[in-house]
């Protein structure tokens, strides 16, 4: 395939966003207790891409702007089930489903990230929360939402995978490709 027959769909920083974030949850889920401080910078990484990402979605280039994805449950469910019926539409940016995956990630991030703030408030006297909850049932409980929070996500990340693999597969494009170059065919 020519350059010509290319359009560029991601902008540079919705593709360093992308790969930061992945990175920087990977580090996060990995590195729990055992090196702290590590984790904590990398929740930090993860809550400022967050909100580096919410502003894209309003302000940043087409297909980055959440007008151009976010649809209502109808539209995603009966894209899910074109999907399952190998007959979905093609999308040049993200397709319905790809679009409430991204809030769905978006939300469970900054819940995560939320809760790890607090409980690090709890647990470490430290953070922007330090000393808010000094009773020490809240340590326990706010680290166990946290770890919930954080398992959900990682799941929600498997499903996002698998869904970009089945796309990729039905439209016979490879979308990691296009994640990394920023880069669709026109057409398929």
């Amino acid at each position: 395939m020519s350059a010509v027959d290319e359009v560029r769909v991601w902008d540079p920083l919705v593709r360093v966003f992308h790969w930061t974030l992945v990175t920087a949850f990977a580090v996060a889920f990995l590195t729990e207790d055992e090196w702290l401080d590590l984790h904590v910078l990398a929740g930090y990484t993860v809550l400022g891409l967050v909100g580096l990402r919410l502003a894209w979605g309003l302000i940043g280039t087409r297909h980055a702007r959440f007008g151009d994805f976010v649809r209502g449950p109808r539209v995603v469910l009966a894209y899910v089930r074109d999907v399952t019926r190998g007959r979905a539409r093609r999308y040049l940016g993200h397709n319905p489903a790809g679009g409430a995956m991204i809030v769905a990630l978006l939300v469970f991030l900054t819940l995560a990230s939320f809760t790890g703030l607090l409980a690090y408030g709890a647990s470490e006297l430290a953070g922007p929360f330090a000393g808010a909850f000094t009773d020490p049932r809240w340590v326990e409980a706010l680290e166990e939402v946290h770890e919930v929070l954080a398992d959900l996500t990682l799941i929600l990340a498997g499903v996002h995978v698998a869904g970009v693999v089945a796309s990729s597969l039905l439209h016979r494009e490879n979308l990691v490709r296009a994640m990394v170059t920023g880069t669709k065919a026109r057409e398929v």
